[in-house]
Formats: structure tokens, C-alpha cells, sequence
């Protein structure tokens, strides 16, 4: 079976034109690749797998405005009130309703910040190179977009410490490692630390990865669910604007 063949891979261009952060897993969720490239680089590697199903932490394309149509906003959960939410993506205004705060998205592709704009440029190449929108039923070539931050608050049912913290990047990691990707356990800094380190500046964080990383890496997760375990996915959004696929089906209102 063609899918049997499948590589899953997470891109994070949070980093705008400089280097992008991506990694790849195969279906057993062994780790298949990790590294930075330009975008490139990232499109051959892409491109040149068999199938492929590819999660962007991006938005999919610039605000639509579909959240100053009333037969939209009447179709929502809550209903948003007269004249509030008007330059937010639907994906956007029910992230908030549930307290995971995500950067809105322009209308415009030039007032959009470089790594949107980065992300704009990479669903256009893979689009070229004829992958679809998921979900595109067996098709072998496929990209979704998903926002870190928001996968990691679903799998862990609260908030998350901040990314850049030691304890942030820690817990991420351990929500993967939990989770049976091929990364180390991240509790084995713990057994590292020593009170001459720390005493000298020194934090042992071999195996850890950093904040990029894991954002691309829980975006690679994300895209192995979508195809292998679909109904364990959950698709916010429009699709006319751009879906965020979360890595869980029990959303809960509040986080």
C-alpha cells in the first residue's frame, strides 16, 4: 500500500526568509529527518517522496473576510457579536473562544509578517508540485496547516508554558515522547543537572531539542494523525480560507 510508504513532515517557517526549521517522520513515527533549509531545499526534499502528507504552522493564505459575512458568523459557536471579530479567520475566532491566542491573519499579503508570508510561499510551491488540501480522500500528496501552540494545548487539555523557557521546551518534548515519537525523554536533563553546573552556568541540554524543532515536530505528528487516524483529528476553520488541524476529537470550550 502506497501510504505504508508515506513520509509526514512538519514545517515551521516561524524564522520568516531566514532558515526554515522541518522534519520528517515515516509511519512508525521514527524520526526520518530534522534540520533547517531554505525553502528550496525543503520543496526537493518534499517533492521527491513518493507520498507525502506535509504540516505547515502557517496559515493556509491570507484573511478572506468571510467573518464579516452574517451567513457565516450566524453558522458559528458562540455567535459573535455585531461589528467584533471582523479581521480575525474563522479558524482564528474559535481558537480564541476556547483561550488559545493566535496571531490574525491580514488581508492583505504584504501587511502580513515575513514567516506568514514565508508560509503563503511554501503552500503555493507544494501546491505546484501537485500536492492537495487535506482532507483529499486517498490522494497520495497532501498539505494542512496547524498552529503549534494550539497542538500542544489540545494534547495537553491546559495551556503550555512559554516555548522558549526551559520548562517549555521540556514539556513539549514530553508530550511527544509520551506520544511514542522517536525523541528522547526529556525528564533525563533532571538526572544531568548537578549543583557544581549549575553553580558554573552550566545546563546539560543534549537531546533536547530546541523551540523550532518542536513546533515542526508536532506538526509532523499532526499530519501522521490526519491520514492514520483521522478520527482522532479535529478541522477548524473554513476551508474556503484555510482549516487548522488539531491532533485531538475532544475539544474542550475553555483552555
Amino acid at each position: 500500500m502506497l501510504f505504508n510508504r508515506t513520509t509526514f513532515i512538519g514545517i515551521d517557517p516561524a524564522a520568516g526568509k531566514r532558515p526554515i526549521t522541518y522534519t520528517a517522520l515515516d509511519k512508525e513515527l521514527q524520526l526520518l529527518a530534522i534540520g533547517e533549509g531554505s525553502i528550496d531545499e525543503i520543496m526537493a526534499f518534499a517533492g521527491g517522496q513518493e507520498s507525502a502528507f506535509v504540516c505547515i504552522s502557517s496559515p493556509r493564505r491570507p484573511n478572506q473576510n468571510l467573518m464579516k459575512q452574517n451567513e457565516i458568523r450566524s453558522s458559528l459557536s458562540p455567535v459573535p457579536r455585531p461589528g467584533r471579530w471582523l479581521g480575525f479567520r474563522v479558524a482564528e475566532y474559535l481558537l480564541y473562544q476556547m483561550n488559545i491566542r493566535i496571531p490574525r491573519t491580514p488581508s492583505k499579503e504584504n501587511l502580513c509578517p515575513n514567516w506568514m508570508q514565508t508560509g503563503f510561499s511554501i503552500f503555493r510551491r507544494l501546491e505546484n508540485l501537485g500536492f492537495k488540501d487535506f482532507p483529499s480522500g486517498d490522494y497520495p500528496k497532501q498539505f494542512m496547516e496547524t498552529y503549534p501552540q494550539a497542538a500542544y494545548t489540545v494534547l495537553l487539555n491546559h495551556l503550555p508554558f512559554k516555548k522558549n523557557t526551559l520548562e517549555g521546551r521540556i514539556q513539549r518534548q514530553l508530550v511527544l515522547y509520551e506520544n511514542e515519537l522517536d525523541v528522547k525523554n526529556p525528564m533525563r536533563v533532571f538526572e544531568e543537572i548537578t549543583k557544581h553546573r549549575l553553580l558554573q552556568g552550566i545546563l546539560p541540554l543534549k537531546g533536547l531539542h530546541t523551540p523550532k524543532e518542536l513546533d515542526a515536530l508536532i506538526a509532523s505528528y499532526t499530519a501522521w494523525l490526519a491520514l492514520l487516524h483521522p478520527e482522532k483529528t479535529t478541522l477548524l476553520g473554513h476551508p474556503d480560507e484555510g482549516q487548522i488541524v488539531l491532533p485531538t476529537n475532544d475539544l474542550k470550550s475553555k483552555y
